[in-house]
């Protein structure tokens, strides 16, 4: 990428909003995707970029979490066992499969991701009020093969990965949210761990703009968890819907 000041000072933009609409509502990875596709990348550089990008922001949430991670060695374990072998086969997915692939399913996972952001409070209070103690999983059997799955995505793909995460734990495992979106970051963390390696060595990743994104995304981060908790996440969320709704589209018609 070639970029120009603007285009630089829109990646920092875009990277300090993410940072932040991840902090509060989750989904920023939907916002740096268009934006890399703005400055000039194709579908394909643009998510492994985004991908690698994205590292920091998910080491900064662990770091802020390590108190709600405590007694949660087993889970944590296992689950991000099953994340990272997830995110390898989708890392893998992603560099032998034709292009043409890629292009023609990228945009029905955009969509995807934006419709299940939208859904996220609906599903939160079909799932109801979560318990108060570090329960077992209430299905063993099911949330591992569902991390494992999620994985994949988020090596394939990963925009909203976070979404998916907690939902899911959330649907199968019985403990307080806050836990439970602690253990979302240290599983988002250890899918983009496997991705920054594995695209690092065969992805065409545009470093230039990894290096403009990557510390504005754990900016965004720390200063949205202090600054933007006073903006109503129902705003941030649909801003976050509409956009990817229109990139969605917008990959689906050109």
């Amino acid at each position: 990428m070639h970029a120009t000041p603007g285009q630089l000072v829109f990646l920092v933009v875009a990277g300090l909003v993410a940072g932040a609409v991840n902090a509060v509502a989750g989904g920023g990875s939907l916002l740096v995707f268009p934006a890399l596709l703005a400055v000039g990348l194709n579908p394909l550089a643009a998510n492994v970029t985004n991908s690698v990008a994205q590292w920091p922001g998910y080491a900064g949430i662990v770091l802020g979490n390590r108190r709600e991670l405590q007694g949660q060695r087993r889970r944590i374990v296992s689950t991000s066992i099953a994340a990272a072998l997830g995110s390898v086969v989708g890392c893998v997915l992603l560099l032998t499969l034709p292009a043409s692939v890629f292009d023609a399913v990228v945009p029905v996972l955009v969509i995807a991701a934006s419709v299940l952001m939208a859904l996220g409070p609906r599903i939160k209070r079909w799932i109801g009020a979560p318990g108060d103690g570090a329960a077992e999983p209430r299905d063993r059997i099911w949330l591992l093969p569902v991390m494992f799955l999620a994985g994949i995505y988020g090596g394939y793909f990963g925009g909203a990965l976070g979404v998916i995460l907690i939902s899911t734990l959330s649907l199968l495992t019985h403990d307080r949210l806050v836990r439970l979106n602690a253990l979302k970051g240290v599983l988002s963390l250890v899918a983009a761990t496997v991705t920054v390696v594995i695209f690092s060595l065969g992805a065409p990743v545009d470093w230039t703009a990894v290096a403009v994104v990557a510390p504005t995304t754990l900016i965004g981060g720390y200063v949205g968890a202090r600054v933007a908790r006073r903006l109503p996440e129902t705003v941030l969320r649909w801003c976050v819907v509409a956009l990817g709704l229109a990139v969605g589209v917008y990959l689906l018609v050109t």
